[in-house]
C-alpha cells in the first residue's frame, strides 16, 4: 500500500503557507477543508493553500508537492484515528466514531491516487472553484533515475 510525504526542495513553502507542512509527514489533498469557501476566502496564502496544497497529518499545515511511498496498515489505522480527532476538534463531528469512516475514506481516496505510481514519484495538487465546488485535479511527476552525466567529475593525473 503507498501513500505520500510531505517534500521541500526549497524554503519557499515556508513564505508561502500560514502553516507549512512537515517535511516527511504524511499528506492528503484535503480540499474539505476548502467545501464552504468562496471567491472573496481566495486571498494572500490562504488562497495559495487552496489553489496547490496538499494538508500534512501532523501539523495540518501545506505543502507544494509530496512523495509516493509505501505505508504499512498500522500507520494508516493510526491516521485515521488522527484524521478522525482532527474532524471532530476542528469541523464538529459529533465523535471519533462518526467521523473514523470520513477519515478512513479520505485516506483511502489518497492511497487511490498513490498506488499505481512508483516511489519517489512527485504529485501536485491543482484547485479551483466551479459552480459545483471546488474542483481537483493532480498531476505526477516521475521520478528520474540519476545518471553519470548529471555529476560532475573531476579526474587528475596523479
Amino acid at each position: 500500500m503507498k501513500l505520500a510525504r510531505a517534500i521541500h526542495f526549497d524554503e519557499s513553502d515556508t513564505r508561502i503557507f500560514h502553516n507549512p507542512a512537515r517535511t516527511g509527514e504524511w499528506c492528503i489533498p484535503g480540499g474539505f477543508e476548502f467545501s464552504n469557501w468562496g471567491e472573496g476566502d481566495l486571498t494572500g496564502k490562504a488562497r495559495q493553500a487552496f489553489s496547490n496544497g496538499w494538508l500534512g497529518l501532523e501539523t495540518w499545515g501545506r505543502v507544494t508537492f509530496v512523495a509516493v511511498t509505501a505505508i504499512e496498515e498500522a500507520e494508516l489505522a493510526r491516521l485515521a484515528d488522527m484524521l478522525a480527532a482532527h474532524f471532530v476538534t476542528i469541523y464538529g463531528a459529533p465523535d471519533a466514531a462518526a467521523a473514523r469512516p470520513v477519515a478512513v475514506e479520505e485516506l483511502a481516496q489518497m492511497t487511490d491516487l498513490c498506488e499505481d505510481h512508483a516511489p519517489n514519484t512527485l504529485l501536485a495538487v491543482a484547485r479551483e472553484l466551479t459552480e459545483g465546488g471546488v474542483r481537483e485535479t493532480y498531476r505526477a511527476i516521475e521520478a528520474q533515475e540519476a545518471g553519470l552525466e548529471q555529476f560532475a567529475l573531476h579526474v587528475t593525473e596523479d
